[in-house]
């Protein structure tokens, strides 16, 4: 049975590098492990010394059982409308404008893609566990929600206005009353927009069965998932972590640990106090005593984040100390978990 973890979080706070650090030490103890980014900047290629990272999985330098991915999301979305809409539909469906901007340009269709992907290799069987890297859209909670929000956006009001209520096939209802008023109002226009939309819409629509039960395949996966938050101190990740547990019960989603990330040691905390500063120059003295003294404040406001962060969600934290450059090689990013109680998630997959 393959497993899977899932990085999510707000964009910039290390999730990409995290990722990359948990496969690389699952795969140190013999699992075999493919790491999944949605991540267009190619920031895991760049965590795993990588030139390129291309859709296709492609095994990772220094390791016999590590894989690593980029998804291509418009590449995803033509293979899901191959799955799951009838080859003459999928074929209209792939050269409208309408679908290839949903598909190419909507968080929302990102997000999707990449559950249906990440879907794809826990059924597949071929690896043992499949790390995922969330895209940053509305803090990590998007990805959770869109296989339900894709099945809302094909059963929604205009479909089901323009289409009816079901559609053996072209509906009679669209051909006898909403077609000719959208080409009337398209004639006013000066062009054929509306039709055009309405007849993308039905073909949409035509993959709501199959769509809607792979949804639900989808969200079972999600929620059987290791989810860990990825944080930062500062106020944006904060605030996009407690929305996250804030929104929890749209999800049905229960994260297994909040990973704090770039902690600074606690005893930078007390170190401003000792000014054990071995120099005779004042003034340089003086300035390397307000560093400290600024740097352990910011020790003291991580630590008061992370207690706030336990307490109001009874979840475990575990940091990832600040290091003063991400890791670029298997040996880097094995060393940045062991560095933190992050590694007694991993047993559950031992």
């Amino acid at each position: 049975m393959t497993d899977s973890v899932i990085v999510t979080g707000a964009g910039g706070v290390g999730k990409t590098t995290l990722s990359a650090a948990l496969g690389a030490s699952l795969a140190a103890h013999g699992k075999r492990v493919l790491v999944l980014t949605i991540d267009p900047a190619k920031r895991l290629a760049d965590a795993l010394g990588i030139d390129e990272l291309g859709d296709d999985a492609q095994r990772v330098g220094g390791s016999e059982t590590m894989w690593a991915s980029m998804l291509d999301v418009t590449a995803s979305w033509e293979g899901i409308v191959h799955r799951y809409a009838e080859p003459e539909v999928a074929d209209r469906l792939l050269v409208n404008n309408y679908f290839r901007a949903i598909a190419d340009r909507f968080p929302a269709a990102q997000s999707f893609a990449a559950a249906e992907r990440m879907s794809e290799e826990i059924e597949s069987g071929q690896y043992d566990v499949v790390v995922v890297d969330t895209p940053p859209s509305g803090g990590g909670i998007d990805f959770f929600r869109a296989p339900a929000r894709t099945g809302e956006l094909i059963s929604g009001r205009l479909l089901r206005w323009l289409t009816g209520s079901n559609i053996p096939g072209r509906s009679i209802f669209y051909r006898m009353a909403a077609k000719p008023a959208l080409k009337l109002a398209d004639s006013v226009l000066g062009g054929p927009m509306l039709s055009d939309v309405a007849d993308f819409l039905l073909d949409l629509r035509t993959m709501y069965d199959a769509l809607s039960r792979r949804s639900r395949t989808m969200e079972r996966h999600l929620r059987n998932s290791t989810t860990l938050i990825a944080t930062t101190a500062d106020p944006t990740p904060i605030a996009e972590t407690r929305r996250f547990f804030r929104e929890l019960g749209d999800i049905e989603i229960s994260p297994h640990s909040i990973v704090f990330n770039r902690m600074l040691p606690a005893d930078w905390v007390d170190a401003s106090e000792s000014h054990e500063i071995d120099t005779s120059a004042t003034g340089i003295r003086a300035v390397a005593i307000a560093n400290l003294t600024a740097w352990a404040g910011e020790a003291r406001r991580q630590a008061d984040a992370v207690r706030e962060l336990e307490a109001r969600y009874h979840t475990p934290v575990h940091a990832i100390p600040w290091i003063p450059h991400p890791p670029t090689d298997l040996e880097g990013l094995r060393e940045l978990v062991e560095a933190s109680t992050i590694s007694e998630e991993l047993a559950a997959f031992g």
